[in-house]
């Protein structure tokens, strides 16, 4: 099967698997912010986002891995693909007691940070150790899925991963609204975790019959591969940085403002998360079909597939920007009520983190590909950058200061300094021809937002909201975006032109 096979069949499961995905959740975030409580759903948030802190011990791991495992499967070399993944068995053991023991050590400080919440300590620390004993079964367990995901084949992931959530969700929504128990529903999430770990790694023994899941090769392995080694190092602090950008927000919204506003930002964040889970899962395979077409080291190719994918998630990321904007807050009005707004300030900063987060992401699968992780300064810079604009505005302009730290941290070095290292370091190109086909992009955007800001606002607007007249503008408006935007990019970006040529044939093909 191709890359562009693969990448399409893991588009296809994706967003099958994520439609009936998103709508549960959407009604279980409504069902459990009703009958659990603003403050329960803000405290499961705040004890994820520390998990999320403990998950730095991770240390890119599972990146680097990725990276040395292109090479032996474009190979097909069986032995070689045994040796890595033992190799990150022993890693991620290693990792899961430190993580665990690290969990147990910051558990001790919950009834100084938690000392003002409702809920008593036994909860809290119920609620932690069942979501840290989720985590660690992926580490002890699971660590085989890195191999699907190289392969292209992540939708075999999505599909048991998906299946598994919704039927948590809905589990989880039944004991919400008959019988309202917090630790019921904790512990349907750990049931849960433990349910696919099972049929995960039966999985990965289907697809991968050859694969040695318990390695006896253990001695001397993280000496056979220094190079893995120092790539995972770097990939520390890179991680470090994309938590502090990504993961800290809840901390400071709880830290700065207070838990309620955890709940309330968290209902927009559901939105903006599902959004990149869609988005990550259509292209799911696109890093290994990128690592693979690295190693085969043909420039001119590796160069028209770059502007590609840039032209398509430049589409994207300018649909949904523009789409949200006009109909999100009428949505959570619909949804949970519009005591649920948050102020379009806030909103404006969601959409612009969404947008350098998604146009960015070509730049950061090349330089995956091509293993470029030593500019280390950049994250760390990131986080010192990060943290002191969110502290600084989050203590004068509340959640919307604090999304101001990640905004300003993106431009900085998503922006400006990632595409340069790629092109220094990888492309081995000046970094003006980035720029040269960057810019058109950029101002195609901005045009057809003006364009379309005038067409909303006065042909477009309904004022009798209903799920019905959002529905109908939402159509209206996606197919404007779709048909402007998409118009001007395909004049202007031969990348787009590249794409849409490419996609035409594969559907010709199908047909025949």
């Amino acid at each position: 099967m191709s890359r562009v096979s693969k990448s399409l069949k893991n588009a296809k499961v994706g967003a099958i698997f994520f439609l009936v995905s998103v709508f549960v959740q959407f009604f279980s975030r409504k069902i459990f912010l009703e009958f659990l409580g603003n403050e329960f759903i803000g405290l499961a948030s705040t004890l994820r986002s520390v998990l999320g802190f403990l998950n730095l011990a991770e240390l890119g791991i599972g990146t680097a891995i990725g990276y040395a495992l292109y090479k032996p499967i474009y190979d097909n070399n069986h032995s070689e693909i045994n040796k890595i993944i033992a190799l990150l068995s022993v890693l991620y053991k290693k990792i899961g007691v430190f993580i665990f023991g690290a969990g147990v050590i910051v558990s001790f400080f919950f009834p100084y940070f938690f000392g003002d919440t409702q809920f008593s300590l036994t909860l809290i620390y119920f609620i932690f150790f069942s979501f840290l004993t989720s985590t660690l079964i992926g580490y002890f367990f699971n660590y085989h899925i890195t191999l699907l995901e190289a392969d292209q084949k992540g939708y075999v992931v999505q599909v048991y991963f998906q299946s598994i959530n919704v039927a948590r969700l809905l589990l989880q929504s039944l004991i919400a609204y008959y019988v309202q128990s917090y630790y019921a529903w904790v512990i349907m999430e750990l049931t849960f975790a433990i349910a696919l770990s099972i049929i995960l790694r039966k999985k990965i023994k289907d697809h991968y019959p050859w694969l040695i899941i318990v390695s006896k090769e253990r001695n001397g392995l993280i000496e056979k591969y220094p190079e893995i080694i120092k790539k995972t190092r770097q990939l520390f602090v890179h991680k470090m940085g994309s938590f502090v950008k990504d993961g800290t927000d809840n901390v400071l919204i709880y830290t700065l403002v207070n838990i309620q506003s955890v709940a309330f930002f968290g209902n927009y964040q559901l939105i903006f998360m599902n959004l990149r889970s869609l988005i990550n899962t259509v292209f799911a395979g696109t890093g290994a079909g990128i690592g693979n077409l690295v190693a085969e080291n043909n420039k001119k190719n590796i160069d028209k597939v770059f502007w590609e994918m840039m032209a398509i998630q430049f589409f994207i990321a300018g649909f949904f920007s523009l789409a949200i904007y006009y109909l999100i807050s009428p949505f959570v009005t619909l949804w949970i009520g519009e005591e649920y707004i948050l102020q379009d300030s806030i909103v404006l900063l969601m959409i612009g983190n969404l947008f350098i987060s998604l146009i960015k992401s070509p730049v950061q699968h090349f330089m995956n590909a091509y293993g470029l992780f030593s500019d280390t300064w950049a994250p760390t810079f990131e986080v010192i950058f990060n943290l002191a604009i969110s502290l600084i505005f989050g203590k004068l302009w509340g959640i919307s200061g604090i999304l101001l730290g990640t905004f300003s941290s993106l431009i900085v070095i998503a922006m400006i300094w990632k595409p340069y290292f790629l092109y220094s370091r990888g492309f081995k190109m000046s970094i003006w021809n980035y720029w040269k086909g960057f810019i058109p992009l950029f101002v195609v955007f901005i045009i057809s937002a003006l364009i379309i800001n005038f067409l909303y606002n006065n042909f477009l607007r309904h004022e009798n909201l209903s799920f019905f007249t959002w529905l109908l503008s939402s159509i209206k408006l996606s197919a404007i975006i779709i048909i402007m935007y998409g118009l001007l990019l395909f004049i202007i970006s031969q990348g787009f032109r590249d794409f849409f040529n490419r996609l035409l044939t594969l559907i010709q093909n199908r047909i025949k």
